[in-house]
């Protein structure tokens, strides 16, 4: 990969850690709670998380599996299992929460299908505008 690609990747991660982060402290703020409960390491398993999916989305934009439906499942489904294996990993390390495979799979499902639905639209718009430039 070239280094413009990588620095659109860490853009892209940061933005959306940092998004995730700020919604988080607000939602247990608006909730009464003024400190993460899980402290640091929840930080950093969000990270984690997010890495995942990152790697994940780069991965099936990159496939050369068609259709594109397809392709996002190919990358979906070891990411996913992946994500849940960093769940339990952090149930070593401290007891989980009843709902945190749920949650997981909700908030990694969800960021994961918001980026499928982006790149499919990119995916469309740049294949009808191929198509303009060969009707010149």
């Amino acid at each position: 990969m070239n280094q413009k690609k990588w620095i659109r990747i860490v853009a892209v991660y940061s933005m959306i850690y940092t998004a995730i982060t700020l919604l988080s402290s607000v939602l247990y703020l608006y909730n009464g709670i003024y400190e993460d409960p899980s402290g640091n390491w929840h930080e950093l398993d969000r990270a984690i998380v997010l890495l995942i999916g990152i790697a994940a989305f780069e991965l099936c934009t990159n496939l050369p599996v068609k259709p594109l439906a397809l392709r996002y499942l190919i990358a979906y489904i070891p990411s996913q299992l992946l994500a849940f294996a960093c769940v339990w990993f952090s149930g070593l390390r401290e007891p989980l929460a009843k709902t945190a495979y749920r949650d997981i799979w909700i908030n990694f499902t969800s960021l994961f299908v918001l980026l499928c639905i982006i790149n499919t639209v990119i995916y469309i718009f740049k294949k009808k505008r191929g198509k303009k430039g060969e009707k010149k």
